[in-house]
Parts: C-alpha cells; structure tokens; sequence
C-alpha cells in the first residue's frame, strides 16, 4: 500500500504538468483544428530561459523562490511572444491550405527550435540551481517534496483560472465562437486573427510554465527535453478528448497515475522482463487503445468538431 500511495503522488505530480502543456495543444486544436507539435520545445525554452535568467542574478543575493519568481516572468514572455511569432510566421500563411501543409510545419518548426537551442544553450543537461526547498513531507507512509506540493496545487490553480476565463470572460466567448465557426464569428464582429494569436500566447505562457516546473522537479533541463513531454502531453490530450480543456485536464492527471502506477508495476507485472525504464511506452499503449477503442477520448470533443 505504501508503495501505490508513493506511486498515486509521483503520478498526480506528472500528470498535473501533463495537463497544463495539453491545455495549449488543446487550445488551439479547438481554434484551428491543428495540432501543434512544436509546443514541446515552447515547454523547453521556458526551462531554459528561466535557467539562464537564475544564473545571471545569482550573484544578486535575492532569495531563491524571488530568483524563480523573475526567471519565471521573464520566460512567460520570452515564451509568449515565441507563440506569437509561430503563428504569426509560420501557421497564418498556411490557412485554409491542405492540412498536411501544417502538420509539416510543425515538425519541422520542433526541430528548427532544437537547433536554436543547441545554438544558444549546447547539447548538455543545464542543471537547475539548487535554491529551492526540497524538504520532505510523509504523507502515510509515501513521501512528496514540499516544491511537488507546490506544483500540483500551481497547475489546479492555473487550470482552473484558465477554464474560468474560457467560461466567463468576453475573450472566452470569443475563442468558444472561433471555435464553432469562424467565418459567422467574424461576421459577429469577433477579430479570428487576433483570438487565434491569443490562444498561441497563452497556450504559450502555460507552456512556460509547465517546463520552468519539469525542470525545478527533475533539477535539469535540456534542448530535447519538451518532444517527449510534449508527445506524452499531447498523449493526454487525445486521452480525454482533445479539444476539450476539462479533458485535457482529466486526460494529464489520468495518464500521469497510469504512466506512474506502470513504472511501479511493471517489473511485477512482467516478472522482471521489463523495468521502470520502459515506462515511456506505457503512454504511447493507452494513445494507441484510446485511437482505436474511443478515438474521440474519454470526453468527447466539445470546442472542435470540425476536424
């Protein structure tokens, strides 16, 4: 029982940075019907970014928490206006064109932002400085880091503050009618540009994010880090329903316990044929059963359905 405990609680850690990175390949999934694969490298420029933003201050004397605070900030907009400039550059110019035309794109924009980071940071794992609390806290025989507590409670927030805004704000309206029908949405006075730029900036800003949390989790960050974070995240996505923002939600936090629970078991299982290691595949396993039992996801598509 300890050990599911301990498992349940890694999982519920990793599936709350699942489903923050799978509400920005939701988002705009449901505002465009694209799916953008290089939101994995906007989760990694946030790592990075806040990394450098850190080391550059340290020297400063600030408390550490108030060094994340600003390397966060700084990588929010750093990250912001990287969305902006994908959409701007390279989507805008591809729509209403065959939809092959964009999927290209986007891997092909995932692999042009690895490089930049490879120009700009190197091929190594940058360490996250150690300025943060990792002190532990048992919780019925399991143990959870006070910072993970901190990234859970962060992501519901977060969440929750975003599914607010897509509810009751005017902005919110205007992506939910976007998303039904941008031609009568424009022709209700609604600007589709200027919504499907903000659904890339704050999808964008949740990205940033989520990769400034994978990296004070795991203590490090590298250039390749957001495509197998951002495979898993769209993963969930798919799970709960892409296009979906509860699904997104439901779909991160449920593949982070399977994926979890996998990791502990798996060897059990297997009678030792496979290892932790191998619990990478345990995501792709539930997307493929998912595509082929209930292609829809768990909840449906409910923002798009014109893909």
């Amino acid at each position: 029982m300890d050990i599911f405990l301990q498992q349940i609680l890694n999982g519920l850690v990793l599936g709350s940075i699942y489903a923050l990175i799978a509400l920005g390949y939701t988002m705009v999934y449901g505002i465009m019907g694209l799916i953008n694969f290089a939101h994995g490298e906007v989760v990694m420029f946030g790592a990075m970014v806040t990394i450098s933003v850190i080391n550059a201050l340290s020297g400063t004397g600030l408390p550490g928490p108030v060094l994340v605070l600003i390397g966060l900030l700084v990588a929010i907009v750093a990250c912001m206006l990287l969305g902006f400039t994908v959409e701007r550059i390279a989507y805008r110019p591809l729509r209403g064109k065959q939809r092959l035309a964009p999927l290209i794109t986007a891997i092909g924009l995932s692999i042009v932002l690895q490089q930049v980071a490879i120009l700009i940071w190197g091929r190594n794992y940058i360490p996250f400085p150690q300025i943060l609390d990792h002190d532990v806290v048992s919780f019925f025989g399991a143990s959870i880091t006070k910072l993970q507590i901190t990234i859970i409670v962060l992501c519901l927030v977060i969440m929750a503050g975003l599914l607010l805004m897509v509810e009751r704000t005017k902005l919110g309206r205007a992506m939910r009618a976007t998303s039904q029908n941008p031609a009568v949405a424009g022709l209700m006075g609604v600007n589709v540009n200027t919504i499907i730029s903000a659904t890339f900036v704050i999808g964008s800003g949740l990205g940033a994010v989520a990769g400034v949390m994978v990296a004070t989790n795991y203590e490090q960050a590298h250039y390749y880090m957001g495509f197998m974070i951002g495979l898993k995240a769209f993963t969930a996505a798919v799970l709960g329903g892409i296009g979906n923002l509860g699904g997104a939600v439901a779909g991160g936090l449920l593949l982070g316990i399977i994926e979890s629970l996998g990791a502990g078991y798996i060897g059990t299982l297997t009678g030792g044929f496979l290892g932790s290691n191998y619990q990478d595949i345990i995501a792709f396993m539930v997307l493929i059963l998912v595509l082929i039992f209930r292609p829809s996801g768990l909840l449906g598509e409910k923002m798009a359905d014109r893909a």
